[in-house]
């Protein structure tokens, strides 16, 4: 698929990228980070508006409130083979957890006895494990995972998730994601980390790959938006009645009790959560309904 080229909106701000992101909510933006008090983020250059500029503004100087747009947000084009120099050097190895390494391929990094170690080097699309929603979850993974899980991670990105819980010892594991380009992305990694038919990635909605109802996960992850989470509400909640554990990320601080309520409603009660950087994920679990209290 040959692209028309990116813009790069520099925003010189003490904000978080994170949270940045989060404000903007805007699927097709292809990567964020920061860099000495200047966040990157980029949008495929067809899909660029002076709306997408007005409402960044318009966030800048909600969370900031001293910014001024016009001083504080500059936007550049840039050519393909540029875009990805840029996002190839904002990737850094990391170690998250207490056992696990995520690292390009270009980076080498000591391991220690019992970690686990992913491959993954930037390509258009999110999940590289740097940022805290994801973070959040892959730290969870390590308490959850015991061996033998089927694990269904829904709007998989990268598939780093899924990849991990295999790594952890899950039996099986298969990524739900809409964006065909994260899906092409994914099944790469999964290649090029050794992952092989345990490991699956399916293109289209939830609706769409579980419409026969087969699926029969131990644990759920989804590490959404706030508007796709309220969405899919209802077919998430579905695997916990069939005794799976459902992990949500993505969730702004602010926007933790509408989600707990929204889920709360289809018989979801909150069990965990765990907060960082402004983000918060939370553990849910199905509500029994002859004795009214969780599972």
């Amino acid at each position: 698929m040959k692209s028309e080229g990116w813009i790069d909106v520099q925003i010189r701000t003490a904000v978080d990228a994170a949270e940045l992101l989060g404000m903007l909510a805007d699927p097709v933006i292809q990567g964020g980070w920061e860099e000495q008090g200047v966040v990157h983020l980029y949008w495929p250059k067809p899909q660029w508006s002076l709306e997408t500029l007005s409402r960044m503004s318009t966030i800048l100087q909600r969370l900031d409130p001293g910014a001024s747009p016009e001083r504080d947000i500059r936007v550049e084009e840039l050519p393909d083979q540029d875009w990805n120099r840029q996002w190839a050097q904002s990737v850094r190895p990391i170690r998250i957890g207490r056992r696990i390494v995520i690292r390009p391929s270009w980076e080498p990094m000591a391991l220690q006895a019992e970690d686990i170690e992913i491959v993954l080097d930037p390509k258009q699309a999110f999940g590289t494990g740097h940022h805290a929603t994801t973070q959040l979850l892959l730290e969870w993974l390590e308490d959850l995972i015991h061996g033998g899980e089927f694990v269904l991670d829904v709007g998989a990105g990268s598939g780093i998730l899924a990849m991990v819980a295999l790594r952890l010892g899950a039996a099986s594991a298969l990524g739900v994601e809409c964006d065909p380009v994260a899906v092409d992305c994914a099944r790469d990694y999964a290649t090029e980390n050794g992952f092989g038919d345990h490991l699956e990635f399916r293109c289209g909605t939830l609706e769409e790959i579980a419409r026969q109802g087969e699926l029969r996960p131990d644990l759920v992850l989804a590490n959404l938006d706030r508007q796709t989470l309220l969405l899919l509400c209802d077919e998430l909640a579905q695997y916990m009645s069939h005794g799976a554990r459902l992990l949500l990320s993505g969730i702004l601080l602010d926007q933790e009790q509408e989600i707990v309520e929204a889920f709360s409603k289809v018989g979801a009660m909150l069990s965990q959560r765990r907060e960082q950087d402004g983000w918060v994920a939370l553990e849910l679990l199905v509500v029994e309904s002859c004795e009214g209290v969780s599972r």
